[in-house]
């Protein structure tokens, strides 16, 4: 893909993260933070992490640092807006880009839980504006949902599918602004049933993490869930479902286990006890374990 003009609205941890990808890619990146401090230190991180896992140094060159949002955008062929998940605040920085951008540049929001209709609803260029759902960290979880609103031009869509495509990730095309977009929604699926398997007594969170991670959790990186069902048979899943899925937890609000477990302050991580205890050790542990493991797929990725 063409070289392109690419503005970071957040220099924290997904919007360095974002930049990291683009410059690496060969785009020149622009990054605006209203906080110095955090805006100050964006390079070296980027600087850190491609050394880490051993990518071009040079990309880091490519990034601009700018504390004046006019001037990082006013020249910007694509804007991607990365900040706190905070609704009004979204929808003030977006009315500010609006003013400085020219009209073709597009406008994407970085957002897991916030419908993107909501962010975009009131700009005059409603068009060329969309959602860009990246997961956390940028630069090794590869998928990037693409979120289209009623609004959204198929030549908007076209181009972030495009330009995510040839910065080496895997672009997915949401064509509908729905709560959870498609891989929240599937993740929260999952959650919910393995909240209310400890509820009903029927197993410890333990056993659940364990079964998931020992069972089909080995394939799923390489099977998806309706290859799997083609692969065993739409006729056998559905006898499956005929008989499971009128067990499965179906109600639309959160468990009141859950409800507890906050009300209780046990907040997981952030308290040492959550589902399970978690000490310092073990929690440093099972961070790196996951890194570790991003680290390995990204590598046979490439």
């Amino acid at each position: 893909m063409a070289k392109a003009r690419i503005t970071v609205i957040g220099a924290g941890l997904m919007g360095h993260g974002i930049a990291q990808v683009f410059a690496l890619a060969g785009h020149d990146v622009t990054i605006y933070d209203s906080f110095e401090k955090t805006l100050a230190t964006a390079k070296d991180r980027i600087l850190a992490n491609l050394k880490d896992l051993g990518d071009d140094q040079t990309a880091v060159n490519r990034v601009t640092l700018q504390g004046d949002l006019a001037l990082a955008v006013r020249d910007a062929d694509y804007v991607v807006e990365a900040v706190l998940e905070d609704l009004p605040l979204k929808q003030k920085i977006f009315a500010e880009i609006e003013k400085h951008v020219r009209p073709d540049t597009i406008l994407a929001s970085n957002t897991s839980v916030i419908p993107i209709t909501s962010i975009m609803q009131g700009l005059e260029k409603r068009d060329r504006a969309l959602g860009t759902h990246w997961w956390n960290p940028p630069f090794l979880v590869p998928l990037v949902e693409v979120i289209e609103t009623q609004w959204t031009s198929p030549a908007a869509v076209d181009f972030t599918m495009k330009l995510h495509a040839a910065a080496g990730k895997k672009p997915a095309h949401v064509k509908r602004d729905v709560p959870g977009f498609i891989g929240n929604r599937l993740q929260h699926a999952l959650w919910r049933e393995a909240v209310s398997l400890v509820e009903r007594g029927i197993c410890d969170a333990e056993t659940v993490d364990t079964v998931i991670k020992a069972a089909f959790g080995r394939r799923i990186a390489v099977l998806g869930p309706l290859e799997n069902a083609d692969m065993v048979g739409t006729d056998l899943t559905l006898a499956i479902h005929q008989n499971v899925l009128g067990d499965i937890e179906s109600r639309p609000g959160p468990s009141p286990y859950l409800e507890k477990l906050v009300k209780d302050g046990k907040l997981g991580f952030k308290t040492g006890e959550g589902f399970r205890k978690w000490s310092p050790e073990e929690q440093t542990a099972l961070r790196a374990k996951v890194l570790q493991h991003l680290k390995k797929a990204r590598a046979q990725d490439s």
